[in-house]
This record gives structure tokens, sequence and C-alpha cells, in this order.
């Protein structure tokens, strides 16, 4: 079963470079700019919110070209964030997946300017989609929109900072990780599943599967920075903790943090059975973020 799962993650992940390149062919720009945009977008990475939103759609309809735009325009988004994440205003990072971040190769004005340009070049993909209906694409802007912005991930990216050298308590901290991590993947679900015609009360379940998934997600995320592998991370572990940053261990206990994140999954894994996707990829995903080790 996990074989299966690698294969289908390693397929579609090269399926998304593809459909990556296609988007920026067309692109007239300075040249410069889209080297940095490339670099950060091309740069590995695991492709897990576009492989979430195609495995949401997979388990209510079979046609997948409809989400290709979508998934592209998201994946965008997440990797913006990590380019200003990185820069030395914000984590400070010297490395991201195996390679130096976009600040160290291209300069920090450039890196800005080329998550601005993968922030807005998202939307207009979606709007452009040929296979979106005018209310999919409004749908689809509007959802992926509050995802990303101030009542979203840069809430949480906000709060994440504020919460440096602060002792902060559970539902805090869970707080901080359903807006910062929790709010693109509830979107790659929610929008996986609205174009692949779930019903409301399927969405409703999926949303809140979700966010416990989102959680579970950072748990795992906040282990591998204490016991992880640095070779397979493709960054430093331990920059939490150099941080100053508020995470599931330093508030739990590793151990808490693992009997935490069993907890959630079991969450999870409930919601799918009310949105009859227990059987689905998402179902296989959910272990798979539990357990994985990079």
């Amino acid at each position: 079963m996990k074989q299966l799962l690698e294969g289908y993650i390693e397929s579609n992940q090269q399926l998304f470079l593809d459909k990556v390149k296609e988007h920026f062919k067309p692109l007239t720009i300075p040249e410069q700019l889209k080297k940095s945009m490339l670099y950060s977008l091309e740069a590995g990475g695991k492709r897990l919110r576009p492989i979430l939103l195609r495995a949401s759609f997979e388990t209510y309809s079979p046609n997948v070209e409809k989400t290709y735009s979508t998934q592209t325009a998201l994946e965008m988004i997440h990797t913006y964030s990590l380019i200003h994440d990185d820069l030395p205003a914000m984590d400070d990072d010297s490395y991201r997946r195996g390679l130096l971040t976009n600040h160290k190769v291209f300069g920090e004005a450039t890196a800005i300017l080329a998550g601005d340009g993968l922030l807005t070049y998202s939307f207009e993909i979606i709007a452009n989609d040929p296979l979106l209906s005018e209310v999919e694409k409004v749908y689809i802007l509007r959802e992926l929109a509050r995802a990303s912005g101030p009542s979203g991930m840069v809430a949480g990216q906000i709060l994440d900072m504020e919460a440096e050298n602060q002792s902060v308590n559970l539902e805090q901290l869970e707080k901080i990780h359903a807006l910062k991590t929790g709010e693109l993947l509830r979107f790659a679900v929610s929008a996986g599943a609205f174009l692949g015609n779930a019903t409301e009360e399927q969405i409703q379940h999926l949303e809140q599967f979700a966010y416990y998934l989102g959680l579970i997600f950072q748990v795992q995320d906040d282990i591998l920075d204490v016991t992880g592998d640095e070779g397979k991370l493709g960054k430093a572990v331990g920059s939490d903790e150099s941080n100053h940053k508020s995470t599931y261990p330093k508030l739990l206990g590793l151990d808490g943090a693992i009997e935490m994140k069993k907890r959630y999954t079991e969450k999870a894994m409930e919601l799918l059975k009310h949105a009859n996707a227990n059987t689905s990829r998402l179902a296989e995903l959910t272990t798979y973020f539990s357990e994985r080790d990079h």
C-alpha cells in the first residue's frame, strides 16, 4: 500500500512540474525574475497540496484535468510563502529543500519580487482556465484568496512570529498552525471536492477533516525538527529551537507531541467516514502526513 501511494505521489509530482513549465513558456517577463520564480518552484518539494487537491477531487470525480490550473496556482502561493519565510526579516534561512534559499542566490529584492510574482500570477492562471465555469472560477479565486490572505495563512505567519520567545498554550498553538499551515490544506481539500461535485455536506466534513490534517502535518514537522535526518529534510534540524519558535515538542514534550498527533489522526479519519471518503487516497495521505520522514 505504501509503495502504491509513493508511486501515486511521484507520478503526480512529475506531472505537476510539466504543467508548471507550460504556464511559464508564454511569459514574456524579465529573465532574472523568471529564473528566480522557477528556481523555487522547481526546487523539489513534496507537492502535497496539489496532490491533496487532486486526491480530494478523485474521491468524487474522475476527470482530473479540471484541477491542473488550480493545483499549479496553489503550489505557486505556497512557494511564494516559503520564499518570503526564508528572508532575513522573517526566519533568515539559508537552505530550503537542500538548496540555497532564493534570496541567497538572487538577492533579497529579487526574491521578494519573485514571491510577489508567484502570488499574483496564480490568480491569473485560475482566471484564464478554460476548463472552469465562471461560477467555479469565482469560488476558487475567493477561497484561495481567503486561505492565503490576512484571515488565513498570512495571519498565521504573523501570529507565529509574535509567539517567538513567548509561552503559548495548546489552543494558541493550534490556532497558529490552523492558519499558517492548515488554511492552504483546507483549500486543497475543499476546492478539490467542490470541483469534483461533492455535496455541500461532504465538503463541510472535509473542511473539518482538513483542520486536523493541517495539525497532523505541523506536529510531524515539529517532531522532525527535533528527530529528523538533515539529509532527508534538506534543511538543518533544530532551527525551531534556535529561532525560539513555539512548537508541539516544546509545549508537550516529544512523547506528548506524538500522542497529540495520534489524537488528531483519529479525529481526521472519523471525519473522512462522514464524507464517504474513508477508503479514498485522502485516508492514505493522512497516514502519509503523519508518518513522513521529510
